[in-house]
């Protein structure tokens, strides 16, 4: 009888003993920020720097947060004038220095090693207004060495923002975000 309610005690505890909580250290130097903005003229291709990130999950559950920090005053589209204009009339940097992205749930599984895809909803904030978003995430793990990337659209005319079209140079209402964070996983 003792034996069974140790055995008992045992398979209580044990889903408390599988929880993973994990966190992926973002490295922002080795991490990037790409984006496309399609036009009447051309496709403006642009980077920012990530300031800093930090992702806690659970293996067992779909537990997810943290937050991935973008400068947003980093824009760099290869034309000064066009940054210029980007940085202080769309992107308002004086006012709005960073946009960042905080996960609050996860669907699908996150393999301990080898690649895996996940659908990361949470809250992305852009000029000072959270927006809920769904982003599919391809995972890679090897070890602690880890990476995330990401294709998604922000509907940025929508969430508030000024298009920079002009006279006959129209820009699309949306612009096409690739993220790849590189990090390492610590338990």
């Amino acid at each position: 009888m003792k034996s069974f309610a140790v055995f008992a005690l045992a398979a209580a505890l044990a889903p408390a003993a599988l929880a993973q909580h994990e966190t992926f250290a973002v490295n922002p130097d080795a991490s990037q920020i790409k984006m496309t903005l399609n036009t009447t003229h051309e496709v403006v291709n642009g980077t920012f720097h990530i300031q800093s990130g930090w992702i806690e999950f659970d293996r067992s559950a779909p537990k997810i947060s943290g937050s991935v920090v973008v400068v947003a005053g980093s824009g760099k589209t290869g034309n000064d004038s066009r940054d210029k204009k980007m940085l202080k009339d769309i992107l308002r940097v004086e006012q709005y220095a960073t946009v960042s992205f905080e996960p609050k749930t996860y669907s699908g599984a996150i393999a301990p090693s080898g690649e895996s895809t996940i659908q990361v909803s949470g809250i992305f904030t852009l000029l000072g207004t959270p927006h809920e978003i769904t982003i599919p995430i391809t995972v890679h793990i090897e070890g602690t060495a880890a990476t995330a990337k990401a294709h998604f659209v922000v509907p940025y005319v929508q969430w508030g923002l000024k298009n920079p079209s002009f006279m006959i140079w129209k820009a699309d209402n949306d612009v096409a975000i690739d993220l790849f964070l590189d990090g390492r996983i610590a338990q």
